[in-house]
């Protein structure tokens, strides 16, 4: 059972993420921890996260949806945890997959305001509604996870909205998410050159941070400021430029990725590739078969989005989206492409990458479950 539980951790922290880019939530981990009746089990428990995520995946019909959690430092040491659990939570620490501070405060709706997202959260917030508007003016901004028959859904704090819905950054948010920041503080995980400073650098799966996947900053006094080591924060320059690109693979969007002016990405059955996008485990054994290990390479170059196919059988271009046959442009083996605005690539019929708000989902939700090697005591329902 520890080897199947550790199996879900894993799972689930590939889906917590500090990037603006890729999260799509915003959650208070602490909290989080101790919906106990989630599942009936004891006072506090990681695994809850991935029953949430999996609840938001299902409003949002869509796999590998990143949440942005928030974490209160003594959650490193709270005994109602495993001591895997707050290994694990050290390691997504020191890697910046989260961010750990000393006084939370009200910084998970600062985030949620600087990044358009929607709050998960049971938590009422009457007193910070003249600072953040949107906590009763959008319906689906805030939204508590509660249990439901077939694991957490969602209810709606005010205005009827029970599906979490992103908002606009703020002018705040889109003016500190244009440049680079530095922290003082070596081995800063969140705004320092690198992940892994802490106890578990040894352990680190993150080498590099790029630029563009810095989170906001926290603003003390209108001062940008590191929100985990409380210090200003230096400008390094504007922030890279940054394309987000989704697989849809049967009507569904699988997965986002970034793309910046120094960071391609290739995409295929199983690129070699270090960050290559893997299609494997969502293709039929004909779209398997068609599909190359490494198939496209995405580049973004001076703000535009270009695909090159390195593929063997080729792929092709649906201008607009448009899936009449006769629209269909060929892209031959080593030919590339500008992806215009409302363009998708075709690897193989019902495999597309796209923009994420060009491709609508277009079949009946299955997902992917983070917690499907959970324990089936962890996943005890309440009566």
């Amino acid at each position: 059972m520890r080897f199947e539980i550790s199996k879900v951790l894993d799972a689930i922290e590939g889906r917590v993420s500090t990037d603006p880019s890729l999260a799509r939530a915003v959650v208070d981990l602490a909290e989080v921890i101790r919906y106990q009746d989630l599942d009936g089990g004891r006072p506090a428990s990681l695994l809850r996260l991935g029953m949430v995520i999996d609840a938001l995946a299902r409003e949002l019909e869509e796999d590998s949806v990143p949440v942005y959690a928030v974490v209160h430092r003594a959650l490193l040491s709270d005994a109602d945890l495993t001591s895997n659990e707050r290994m694990v939570v050290r390691r997504w620490a020191d890697d910046g997959l989260v961010e750990v501070l000393d006084n939370p405060g009200d910084r998970m709706l600062e985030v949620a305001d600087l990044l358009g997202l929607p709050v998960l959260t049971r938590v009422r917030a009457d007193g910070l509604r003249g600072r953040y508007p949107w906590l009763v003016e959008q319906a689906g901004r805030v939204v508590a996870p509660v249990p439901g028959a077939g694991g957490p859904a969602f209810v709606a704090h005010v205005g009827g909205g029970h599906t979490p819905v992103a908002g606009d950054r703020s002018p705040a948010g889109a003016k500190l998410l244009s440049r680079q920041w530095r922290c003082a503080e070596p081995g800063c995980a969140l705004f320092g050159s690198g992940g892994g400073g802490g106890a578990f650098a040894d352990l680190s799966r993150v080498t590099e941070r790029s630029p563009a996947g810095q989170p906001p900053p926290t603003l003390r006094g209108g001062v940008p400021t590191c929100p985990r080591h409380g210090t200003r924060l230096g400008d390094g320059g504007p922030r890279p430029r940054s394309a987000v690109l989704a697989v849809r693979v049967g009507g569904l969007i699988r997965r986002r990725f970034v793309l910046t002016d120094d960071q391609p990405a290739v995409v295929g059955r199983a690129p070699d590739q270090a960050g290559g996008i893997v299609l494997g485990q969502w293709l039929n054994d004909e779209a398997r078969r068609w599909i190359s290990r490494s198939h496209l390479r995405f580049e973004l170059r001076v703000g535009e989005v270009i695909v090159t196919d390195v593929s063997t059988n080729g792929s092709g271009i649906r201008p607009g989206g448009s899936m009449a046959e006769a629209d269909r442009v060929p892209l031959a083996p080593q030919q590339s492409r500008v992806l215009a605005e409302g363009d998708m690539v075709e690897l193989y019929p019902g495999v597309q990458i796209g923009r994420p708000d060009e491709l609508p989902s277009g079949a009946p939700y299955t997902p992917t479950s983070v917690m499907a090697e959970a324990p089936t005591m962890a996943m005890r329902l309440p009566r």
